[in-house]
């Protein structure tokens, strides 16, 4: 199985007013974050508005990434559906495109059974030959992953990996001690430094987005052991986390990119653009940390 590890930086959808995904942006935000040495990149994760963009935009947004990514850094790309079927269908069409992994992503509208959440799945695992990371959020997924559901999936061939944005960092320890062939990444809603000194190997974050370089050198002053300095850089970058907090993640990660010179628009509708206000908020503490 390939291996994932690192920053992955979860890129946003860079779209106009008539709909279209300015893939030129969304390359050139990929060039430049290859550049500042993430190790991977992870388009239609929740920054990427995958639950605001049609069929068609979602492929646009995986092609064009790959394209950027040029086989420099793996593709892990969001699949998110409410019918088994979607899901399935679209896992193959971005295995096709060249996606070198799948983010696999549970919408619900009725709640569902362990049953069902693992059957979901295990048959987006089963459609592809490529590494899939499961990915819980229970904030926004109606039907979590429960620890009995991800130890069964983590015996799958291709789900090797898991992305957790549950704010409980005891349940990621859990599922470490009792998973031990699945590989944990953090979420912007943990501390990323914690999670790799119990034994994480990366994070998948929109963040990183904007601090890319910060981000890379927390990374490997983690995998070095230098604790102290890599709390150092963690208070320093756990500001944004904050600042994030108190709006909508897209549209702060669209407002820090577009003050660092991407035109990647404003948040797909209808959801809220910041305000100037809330924008001068967000720069500065890109200014504070030094984006």
């Amino acid at each position: 199985m390939t291996d994932f590890h690192g920053v992955f930086p979860y890129l946003v959808s860079p779209v106009d007013d008539s709909g279209r995904i300015k893939t030129d942006v969304l390359g050139a935000l990929c060039d430049d974050l290859i550049k500042a040495g993430v190790h991977g990149l992870t388009p239609l994760g929740s920054t990427g508005e995958f639950a605001y963009l049609n069929a068609e935009q979602r492929s646009t947004v995986v092609q064009a990434t790959i394209e950027a990514a040029a086989k420099r850094v793996p593709v892990v790309a969001g699949v998110a559906a409410t019918t088994t079927a979607d899901a399935v269908a679209q896992a193959k069409t971005y295995q096709r495109l060249g996606a070198d992994g799948i983010l696999a992503i549970l919408e619900s509208y009725f709640p569902l059974k362990d049953a069902q959440v693992e059957a979901y799945f295990r048959a987006i695992a089963d459609a592809v030959h490529i590494p899939v990371v499961l990915y819980t959020n229970p904030q926004f997924q109606r039907s979590d992953l429960s620890l009995d559901v991800i130890a069964r999936l983590s015996t799958h061939p291709r789900i090797g990996y898991i992305k957790d944005a549950s704010t409980n960092t005891g349940r990621l320890l859990s599922i470490m001690n009792r998973c031990p062939d699945i590989s944990v990444f953090s979420a912007s809603a943990h501390i990323p430094a914690a999670v790799m000194l119990i034994g994480g190997v990366g994070w998948m974050a929109g963040p990183a987005c904007i601090v890319p370089r910060q981000s890379v050198r927390l990374y490997d002053l983690c995998r070095a052991g230098r604790w102290d300095e890599a709390m150092t850089l963690q208070r320093k970058l756990w500001t944004i986390n904050e600042v994030f907090a108190r709006f909508n993640l897209a549209a702060c990660i669209k407002a820090g990119l577009a003050s660092q010179g991407y035109e990647v628009g404003d948040p797909v509708p209808p959801q809220p653009a910041l305000t100037p206000d809330e924008r001068k908020i967000v720069e500065k503490t890109l200014a504070e940390v030094g984006s």
